[in-house]
């Protein structure tokens, strides 16, 4: 059996991607202004993209503690990465803000580890839903 089509990779997956966004989340709330000068990043977003990433981290949370994968959510999860990423790449190009050195590696390394994310959780879904493979998960 392949490890993307294990039972447990899924909720695994799942548990990884709350954990980074309840991380990044708090990140972005705890050090208040100190983050936006650090970064350039305005704190309008900052807090506003923070408060989204705790909340997308008790729903992550809440599909990795699933006995069932719930498939159809995590798939509107990979999606949301993927567009996250996006996002994050568009901010980077537009060149509309006067991101400092580590403001371009905020927003780089969250748009990096999303669209690694929406692989693993891509390959997770697509070897679960193999013929004779992940039968423990549900259609969700």
């Amino acid at each position: 059996m392949s490890i993307f089509a294990s039972p447990q990779f899924l909720s695994r997956v799942m548990w990884l991607d709350a954990a980074s966004c309840a991380a990044t989340g708090a990140l972005q709330l705890l050090p208040g202004d100190a983050l936006a000068r650090w970064t350039g990043l305005p704190n309008a977003l900052l807090v506003g993209t923070g408060w989204f990433l705790l909340a997308y981290a008790a729903a992550a949370a809440w599909m990795a503690s699933r006995a069932s994968a719930p498939r159809r959510a995590i798939g509107l999860v990979v999606l949301g990465n993927l567009l996250w990423a996006v996002g994050c790449g568009a901010l980077l190009l537009s060149g509309a803000l006067n991101l400092s050195a580590l403001g371009v590696a905020w927003v780089l390394v969250q748009a990096v580890v999303v669209v690694l994310l929406a692989d693993l959780q891509w390959m997770g879904l697509r070897a679960s839903s193999l013929p004779g493979r992940g039968r423990q998960m549900a259609a969700g």
